[in-house]
Order: structure tokens, then C-alpha cells, then sequence
């Protein structure tokens, strides 16, 4: 009975902590690197790339790219009116296509300028 209670304790504590979240790794501007200036957008919704779901991307050279290292929530409300979803907007970024995908090392979303 004691070898099914000590079993259950661990299991119980095990879970903890394979649920615990993945810090993200903080976007640091490179000064050594080129800072781009990319459309960016929801993949899906604006740049009409297949996907699941509202995922943030940029076009880069006239290919778009769904972006890691950076979500599209980090920025502000996607569905908002001027969000990701229903806006395509400029950042900076610094980072490199790999395969299909843009992995950013920074990423700052400019602001609309206004008339």
C-alpha cells in the first residue's frame, strides 16, 4: 500500500513539472546584424498561407514565411481592428529564412503613421 501511495505522490509531482511553459527567449536587437524592414501580418488571414489557426508572418524577399520566435499575440490583439488579422503592418526584424520558416532574433512592430 505504501509502494502505490509513494507512486501516486510522484506521479502527482511529475506532472507539475512537464506542464511548466517554456520561457521565451527574449527578441535583443543585434547592432552587427541588418535590421530589416518586413510586412508583417496573420499568415492565414491576410497573407492567405495554408495553416491552422492565426499564425504570425512576415514577406521577405516576396515569400512569406511563418515566423518562430515571436507570436503573433506578443504584439497586441490579432483580431483587433488594426491587428495582425485584419492589418498588414511594418516591423524591424533581424533574423534568417530556415526551411519555411523566418526565425526571428528581434522583432519590433512599427507604428501606423497617421495622416
Amino acid at each position: 500500500m505504501k509502494k502505490i501511495i509513494v507512486v501516486f505522490i510522484g506521479l502527482i509531482f511529475s506532472v507539475g513539472v512537464f506542464s511548466q511553459e517554456k520561457k521565451k527567449q527574449k527578441l535583443v536587437l543585434d547592432n552587427t546584424k541588418p535590421l530589416l524592414t518586413l510586412e508583417a501580418s496573420c499568415g492565414t488571414c491576410m497573407f492567405k498561407m495554408k495553416g491552422d489557426g492565426c499564425k504570425l508572418a512576415v514577406r521577405f524577399e516576396g515569400k512569406d514565411y511563418f515566423v518562430e520566435g515571436t507570436g503573433i499575440d506578443d504584439h497586441g490583439d490579432a483580431h483587433d481592428q488594426e491587428g495582425f488579422c485584419n492589418a498588414i503592418s511594418k516591423a524591424k526584424v533581424q533574423g534568417k529564412v530556415k526551411g519555411d520558416k523566418f526565425k526571428v532574433s528581434y522583432f519590433e512592430l512599427l507604428k501606423k503613421e497617421t495622416k
